[in-house]
């Protein structure tokens, strides 16, 4: 059986000297992954890219898929950071708004650092760092779900669970897509109006029951 690599650091740094040695290993490990990828890299180059000795890097980290899951948790933190800050505002906004809003902010998550979100993405099971992965996603569902509570009155889905997870993949998934494998064809003005369809998509759908049911009223028979 292929033993599992350790990506726990060996300890925390506390000193601000510490703390610069391993910024510049996650640091170095960042540049690396985007330039040569997961396979190129080692603990020597790193820390040869790092400026540090190898016994310094192995203070700190058992291996560099520890590297790599601190360069994958740095990344998420500055995702989230992100998104708390712009969506702070979207829970009071009407429906169509907020729904754009979160689409936009998704595109905006994307676009921080796309060739390093791009190699993580698909370095995240080689690492084993799911668990990370699905605690990111349940702060997005978490953020969306709240929003759906206090927007009842527009909706037109009863199981706000399932249509805050239908609506995080959508969104999720349009915007990754977007941004990591299609930048090149999407000027400024096709990822707003890709931001536009989008947010039609997600509204359509949670106003959709609402909606027919408003249309089907204002057409019923006179008895």
């Amino acid at each position: 059986m292929t033993r599992k690599p350790v990506i726990r650091p060996r300890k925390t740094a506390i000193q601000e000297r510490s703390r610069a040695t391993v910024d510049n290993l996650i640091e170095a490990t960042a540049r690396i992954l985007v330039k040569d990828g997961f396979d190129k890299a080692s603990t020597n180059r790193i820390a040869e890219v790092a400026g540090v000795s190898i016994g310094s890097l192995y203070q700190y980290f058992p291996s560099k898929e520890a590297l790599v899951a601190a360069v994958i948790e740095r990344h998420q933190q500055q995702i989230m950071q992100m998104v708390r800050s712009e969506l702070s505002e979207v829970s009071s906004q009407p429906l169509d708004q907020a729904m754009r809003r979160f689409v936009a902010v998704a595109v905006e998550a994307h676009r921080l650092d796309p060739q390093l979100h791009r190699v993580l993405a698909e370095q995240i099971p080689r690492v084993g760092k799911l668990e990370k992965l699905e605690t990111f996603s349940r702060e997005n569902f978490s953020l969306f779900s709240t929003y759906l509570e206090g927007a009842r009155d527009e909706l037109g889905v009863d199981d706000l669970e399932l249509a805050s997870f239908v609506c995080v993949t959508t969104i999720e998934a349009l915007t990754h897509n977007a941004v990591l494998h299609h930048s090149r064809v999407l000027t400024d003005d096709r990822m707003e109006a890709l931001i536009d369809e989008g947010a039609r998509l997600v509204t359509g759908y949670l106003k959709g029951q609402r909606a027919n049911q408003l249309r089907a009223g204002h057409h019923k028979p006179i008895r």
